[in-house]
């Protein structure tokens, strides 16, 4: 598994955490929740990558739950499970603000994250609202 997919799986548990509990912005990006028996916890590369995630989505959260409001057909924000929404704001971060990295990286693997995290149809939900916003941000530029 590459390093970075691994940072991006770090950034969604970050997300989740931070929007699941009350942990603090330092604390998570300090990435101790992680534990010392995980490789990721010592791999400064994967924690800076998944820092910048994570900071970069927060900074942003407002713009990019709009995004992911305005592309949920027949679905309420308020009703997506914790997991998916995480997927979706590292994934809408990275295709919004993160243009050195392709588009189809990003919902690759938002898709293959959501198949190990999310529930069984997950990953064809996150597929369709972020080819969604891929096509809008297309149109605009």
């Amino acid at each position: 598994m590459a390093s970075r997919r691994k940072a991006r799986i770090v950034a969604f548990q970050a997300l989740y955490a931070w929007d699941a509990s009350s942990m603090g912005f330092d604390e998570l990006l300090s990435f101790s929740w992680l534990g010392e028996d995980s490789a990721a916890s010592t791999d400064e590369e994967l924690k800076t990558f998944a820092g910048l995630i994570v900071s970069g989505t927060i900074e942003n959260i407002e713009a990019i739950d709009l995004l992911i409001k305005k592309h949920l057909d027949h679905w309420a924000f308020e009703r997506l499970k914790k997991v998916d929404l995480a997927i979706l704001r590292v994934s809408v971060y990275s295709l919004v603000f993160q243009s050195d990295i392709p588009v189809q990286i990003t919902i690759d693997e938002a898709i293959e994250i959501a198949k190990e995290y999310g529930a069984e149809d997950s990953y064809r939900f996150i597929n369709g609202v972020l080819d969604a916003v891929w096509k809008e941000r297309e149109s605009a530029s």
